[in-house]
């Protein structure tokens, strides 16, 4: 087995979103919100890779991969999605850049989810 020495990657610059009024579970934008969340983890890979992300500062999709049972086109369409409602964001290496969580989101999703 060949092993593949990989450049650790930059970590995803810092979370700086914090949204003055945060959209609340009772309103229209915190309804949408909270259903492009709900959409964007409505598949268990997904779900998967947002455990592994948060494991770790950050992950290329290459890593992803290897610990995936899925072609890495696969993978890299369940990280456009997840990126897409907000949920993970890159780091700005180019094409070995990393992903991450944004813990800002993570929090708006835990309160929608509360305020049910």
């Amino acid at each position: 087995m060949k092993a593949r020495l990989a450049p650790r990657p930059a970590c995803c610059p810092p979370d700086l979103a914090t949204p003055d009024t945060p959209p609340q579970a009772n309103d229209t934008e915190g309804d949408a919100h909270l259903a492009a969340f709900a959409k964007a983890l409505g598949h268990p890979v997904r779900v998967r890779i947002v455990r592994l992300l948060a494991s770790r500062d950050t992950s290329m999709c290459s890593h992803l991969v290897d610990e995936l049972p899925l072609a890495q086109s696969t993978v890299s369409e369940h990280l456009r999605i997840l990126r897409a409602a907000g949920l993970i964001r890159t780091s700005s290496a180019g094409p070995r850049g990393g992903y991450c969580l944004v813990p800002s989101a993570l929090r708006q999703l835990k309160q929608l989810l509360r305020d049910l």
